[in-house]
């Protein structure tokens, strides 16, 4: 259900681009009008579309992986791999949830805004802090099928993406 609505937020805010981006340059080039805040907000909406984004990479553990190695390791090795990742990986969220509360904090207390849009600049920011948090709940709540590894290596993910959009060929 969560994961379902993130979803419909980057999908709803990548609609939104294209919507403000097509409107630009009608403005631009038919009536020599351009949206003077459309850069700057489309900015801000693939930072959003970005960080939620990574919270759905990390929901199904399709993380790019550098495991020309560590696909190779049997248990119990493997999973003492996939351990020391799983915490590595849960500590940077939570530092990086740490200092983007104080950066997010600092913006709405001086009320700082953008330029073009005069949007507050929190809103800006606070997608980095709420794309670290999803990730870091994503990957507690999945922290078995971390461990056993059960997204597989990057090559089998790739071939399963393949069959499921176009079949197999035989």
């Amino acid at each position: 259900m969560l994961i379902g609505g993130v979803r419909i937020i980057v999908g709803a805010s990548i609609f939104v681009s294209i919507g403000i981006n097509f409107a630009n340059i009608a403005g631009r080039y038919l009536f020599s009008e351009p949206i003077l805040w459309a850069e700057e907000i489309l900015n801000y909406l693939m930072v959003w579309s970005v960080f939620l984004g990574a919270v759905l990479v990390t929901w199904e553990g399709r993380h790019i992986k550098m495991d020309l190695i560590s696909a190779r390791f049997r248990p119990p090795a493997s999973v003492i791999l996939n351990i020391i990742t799983v915490a590595v990986f849960a500590g940077i969220c939570v530092f990086m949830i740490i200092q983007s509360w104080t950066v997010t904090s600092m913006a709405q207390q001086i009320d700082q805004r953008s330029v073009a849009a005069e949007m507050p600049m929190m809103y800006a920011h606070v997608a980095v802090l709420l794309g670290f948090a999803g990730m870091l709940v994503a990957v507690l709540l999945r922290i078995p099928q971390y461990v056993r590894n059960v997204f597989g290596s990057e090559t089998a993910a790739a071939q399963k993406q393949v069959v499921d959009t176009f079949g197999t060929f035989e």
